[in-house]
């Protein structure tokens, strides 16, 4: 598949890490413009061109002319080393008007370059007029190299039903009266005729007793002279009328070669009398010899004289009728006098015209009135494909010009995609054509009609000698209104003579926010064309038109494929761009979809306040001898070339390639450090022979860590992370800039140091640009150095050990006694191979432990890169030397609030391969112990009766004694909760003989949940230090 074409440019230079793809520059910089008058849409079409050695820009400028006569021409504009060179008219249309008599030709609507080096420039919206109807056939110019029109193409252009020579025999008798009624009439009538060399020529011959020619058909070449030339005929009198004499002499010598009779003319004879005849016997012979000649005849007989002496004028109307041709309802006309000639002046125009612009009802008013030849064209290797757009009641067709003959398909050769019963729904079949070449060396030709059912259609198709039609596939639009198929092109990416690909253009396709954005479909060849995919402009909303205008470029950057152009004129706010060339132009190179947009954010050229930019393109020759294909522009009242020019290549390696700090290699600031050298090398690539040991200057910025707070490395040459260089680069050669920095001692091994490149050109006016489409920054990283050996891999063996301070089982508890809330965790992570990078030590614990500190004892073959102290899921991450050992120390305090019968933990030993990657080795252990927590809870009373003495003989007093209270005291002198604690108190209530002498009265208590139980006990629950 095409599709799956790349390549790379590789140079034969040292420590090569990084190659950018080549590809292509396009100087934006330094476009040439040349302006031409916006009235007259100059830039509607450009070509390069090349006369007599002379590089031109020739554009089409199809409006050019004063407003009644917009004849069109084309512009060439010299492209040489004079930077304010003016463009100049080709003046093709007046050179096209003086020899076919045209107007409004609206010449450079399309350039097209043909075979022999020269081109073809056509006017689609060239007209003649056909009597009242005006016909839009189109016409076009083969012109050669040396800009001077060689031939015309209109082979849809047709004589008018009015191409006519007509003789009008007028009797001038003396029964003829009154004279001026005559002359008003033959004013008249002739008023009607559209008198032109391609349309009608009128001649009067005069007769009586002697005929006499008044003028030739030759003498006047318009209606009004001939109408002044009518107003001086004087009659010429006579007391006979020979009819049959004048009609014979019209015939034979007022239709003559030599009077300015013409081929394929229509010959009319128009016979006014108003007597009979007195030569009539010789009027057979008058009449067939007329008849030999194809003439037809209108015979009007005028009968004042017969009504004026009140004689019966039927002999007179039947011989008048014998003259007229047949039939006489069509062909006859009498009138009652001289003065009603002038009544009949409308009816037999009409009869004249009768078959002017247009056919009967059930049949097509246009054919190829209105073909519209030129709107496009395709140049093939034996003639030229052109595209009716118009034809057929704009349902649209093709026609092919060549030397073997033109072959011009009916309607009815394109049914199959066409029905007729669509015939008025103007597909505009034509309005692009093209040819492709498939797989068994088969050329087909390609047709869009962009207007069909709305939505657009492409067909393929093969055209015979005979003009027979054979579509091989039709391809439809998605979208009304998009106008898929207005532009189509073949590419043939890999320059084999097969077509690869072929690109339609929808270029009025709505997207986001209801935008003409536009959009290219791609169809790649695979026994047919299959779609593959869409192009389309920026995803901005906004109106683009993208596909508006397409080219392909034979090889842009002489890598061996074709290259593509699209147009989108519409884009920022249809300006094209008024600020840069961006968004307009889009280049496609190799067709590895590769996207090149001029865009002000790379290369802003100045200010250029373009419109519709993109609207027309070329790219076939090397305009400023540098053995590049340039590009030429189209826009509204400009044309740009933009020059290919001088790709770049930059290469950037580092010495050593990895950073070691542990084997520190120098001393900067006072500290041990790790020295690096970067290496950057430039090389300049020019495919012109002509640029090779050119000299430009660069000026190139490099930072090191630039998305690090805290600097690791710095730069030898001002001890700060950023620099900036200037260099003097030679095409044809290699320049290599060495940039010393250091790095620190620093806990971070995991993250490599990143070092970033920046360069720009040193503007000048005639210097070499950057290309467009390589990055102007090149990023890479430094990886610190690992130690793992030939093979750069580090095989490791991690051992993890954990030890607990305390121990119990579920049998034999270990008992926690206060003041002890503390658990230490003794943890040894050892690796019995090479290093260990980028390995991680996670820990879980039970939620009766809160996470209290961490030590490590670090040893000379144990470093920590960093740690960071968690909640529940602490981490930390390690570099664990070959042969090494890593101690820590975990201490946890017990939790005051979740109490559990037993502690438990899990350490995780684990090394990423990097930093995003999964798990590459891990290893773990749990530590697990049960307990007994000792609570110390602390008693005390007071009473405010301290003595009160019973006598064991006594008589106790019948009286109530004395009240008292005793308070007692319960203190949790721990941080645990105790419950279902249980305060049992005896107080003293019976003496000897059972005589009861004290009872509880009240019990009550502070600061504690506590169910009483009188002469029981008393249920207490006990939070720390409550009472």
């Amino acid at each position: 598949s095409p599709w799956s074409k790349s390549h790379f440019l590789f140079l034969p230079l040292p420590l090569v890490f990084d190659c950018l793809c080549e590809c292509f520059n396009v100087d934006v910089n330094r476009p040439r413009i040349f302006s031409g008058p916006e009235d007259a849409l100059f830039g509607f079409s450009v070509l390069q061109h090349e006369a007599d050695g002379e590089k031109l820009m020739l554009v089409g400028a199809p409006w050019d002319g004063p407003p009644n006569n917009r004849i069109g021409d084309v512009y060439k504009c010299p492209v040489g080393d004079e930077l304010n060179s003016s463009c100049s008219k080709v003046n093709l249309g007046k050179k096209m008007n003086s020899n076919k008599h045209l107007e409004v030709n609206h010449f450079g609507m399309t350039l097209t370059p043909n075979e022999s080096h020269g081109f073809l420039a056509c006017a689609p919206l060239w007209s003649q007029e056909c009597g009242t109807s005006v016909f839009s056939t189109g016409i076009c110019a083969s012109v050669d190299n040396k800009l001077q029109p060689t031939e015309t193409i209109a082979p849809t252009a047709q004589r008018c039903t009015t191409y006519m020579d007509i003789v009008i025999v007028l009797d001038g008798s003396n029964s003829i009266y009154p004279w001026y009624e005559v002359q008003n009439f033959l004013s008249n009538i002739l008023s009607k005729f559209h008198i032109s060399p391609e349309q009608m020529q009128v001649g009067v011959l005069q007769y009586g007793e002697i005929s006499i020619h008044e003028w030739s058909l030759k003498d006047y070449q318009s209606t009004q002279d001939v109408v002044e030339a009518a107003k001086n005929i004087s009659r010429q009198e006579g007391r006979e009328t020979r009819t049959a004499y004048a009609i014979h002499m019209a015939c034979t010598e007022a239709f003559s070669a030599e009077r300015g009779a013409r081929d394929g003319a229509t010959k009319v004879m128009i016979v006014v009398t108003d007597g009979e005849s007195h030569d009539g016997e010789e009027l057979p012979e008058a009449l067939d010899e007329c008849e030999k000649r194809n003439i037809t005849r209108y015979a009007i007989a005028v009968l004042g004289h017969y009504i004026r002496r009140q004689q019966d004028p039927e002999t007179f109307i039947n011989e008048i009728k014998y003259i007229a041709s047949d039939p006489d309802d069509k062909y006859f006309f009498n009138v009652t006098d001289e003065a009603a000639l002038n009544d009949i002046v409308d009816a037999l125009g009409d009869r004249i015209f009768s078959l002017e612009g247009t056919l009967s009802y059930n049949e097509s008013a246009f054919l190829m009135e209105m073909s519209q030849i030129g709107f496009s064209t395709h140049i093939l290797d034996d003639g030229i494909l052109f595209g009716m757009v118009g034809a057929y009641d704009w349902e649209g067709g093709v026609l092919k010009e060549s030397n073997d003959g033109r072959i011009m398909p009916p309607r009815e050769a394109f049914e199959k995609e066409f029905p007729l019963e669509l015939k008025n729904h103007a597909a505009y079949l034509g309005y692009t054509v093209s040819s492709v070449t498939v797989g068994d060396w088969r050329r087909l030709y390609v047709a869009g009609a962009p207007r069909f059912k709305h939505k657009g259609k492409v067909i393929l198709f093969d055209l015979s000698q005979d003009g027979d039609v054979t579509i091989t596939q039709a391809l439809n639009g998605e979208q009304i209104g998009s106008y898929f198929g207005s532009e189509v092109c073949g590419v043939d990416v890999d320059q084999d003579g097969i077509t690869d690909i072929l690109l339609i253009a929808a270029p009025m396709f709505l997207g986001a926010g209801n935008k003409e954005t536009g959009k290219v479909y791609i169809y790649c060849l695979d026994g047919g064309f299959a779609p593959n995919g869409t192009l389309q402009a920026q995803s901005k909303a906004q109106d683009a038109r993208f596909g508006y205008a397409m080219a392909v470029a034979p090889d842009l950057n002489h890598d061996g494929y074709a290259d593509l152009l699209v147009g989108a004129p519409l884009e920022d706010d249809h300006q094209g761009s008024s600020l840069s060339l961006s968004f307009t132009l889009f280049v496609f190179v190799a067709f590895s979809l590769y996207f090149l947009f001029l865009h002000p954010s790379t290369r802003p050229p100045p200010p250029l306040c373009l419109q519709y930019f993109g609207r027309s393109l070329s790219a076939l020759l090397d305009m400023d001898g540098d053995e590049l294909l340039d590009l030429a522009v189209g826009a509204q009242g400009s044309a740009v070339l933009l020059r290919c020019s001088t790709p770049k290549l930059f290469i950037l390696s580092f010495q050593p390639h990895s950073i070691n700090v542990i084997q520190k290699n120098c001393h900067r600031g006072g500290r041990e450090s790790a020295c690096l050298n970067a290496s950057a090398c430039f090389f300049a690539n020019s495919r012109s022979p002509g640029a090779y040991g050119t000299h430009f200057d660069l000026q190139v910025g490099a930072m090191l860590d630039d998305r690090k707070l805290s600097a690791r490395a710095l730069f030898d040459s001002n001890s700060q992370r950023q620099t900036v260089i200037g260099v003097r680069v030679q095409v044809g050669n290699t320049l290599c800039q060495t940039l010393p920095f250091h790095v620190f001692d620093t806990a971070d091994y995991i993250r490599p140091i990143s070092f970033s490149l920046h360069f720009k050109i040193n503007d000048t006016e005639s210097g070499p640009v950057l290309d467009e489409g390589w990055p102007t920054t090149v990023k890479k990283t430094i990886p610190f150095y690992k130690d793992c050996g030939e093979d750069d891999v580090c095989v490791t063996d991690l051992n993890l050990k954990a030890h607990m301070d305390i121990s119990g089982t579920r049998q034999q508890p270990y008992v926690i006694r206060s003041p002890r809330r503390r658990l230490a965790v003794e943890v040894q992570l050892q690796n019995r191979l090479e290093n260990a990078y980028n390995t991680s030590l996670t820990l879980t614990y039970s939620r009766n432990l809160h996470f209290s500190s961490l030590s490590i004892r670090v040893n000379k073959c144990t470093e920590s890169l960093n740690h960071r102290y968690p909640s529940l899921d602490p981490a930390i991450r390690l570099r664990v030397r070959h042969v090494g050992a890593v101690n820590f120390m975990l201490e946890f305090e017990f939790s005051c609030t979740s109490l559990f019968n037993k502690v438990q933990m899990k350490l995780v030993a684990a090394r990423y391969r990097s930093l995003i990657s999964t798990v590459f080795l891990n290893v773990w252990v749990k530590a697990l112990s049960f307990m007994f927590l000792f609570f110390v809870l602390a008693l005390c009373s007071d009473s405010n009766l301290n003595r009160y003495e019973v006598h064991p003989t006594r008589t106790v007093s019948e009286g109530t004694g004395p009240e008292f209270y005793t308070h007692f005291r319960v203190q949790n002198l721990g941080c645990y909760v105790v419950r279902h604690l249980e305060l049992s108190v005896s107080l003293p209530a019976v003496a000897s003989g059972d005589r009861v002498f004290s009872s509880v009265v009240e019990a009550f208590s502070h600061n504690v949940s506590v169910q009483l139980c009188v002469r029981t006990f008393i249920p207490l629950c006990l939070c720390p230090q409550c009472c």
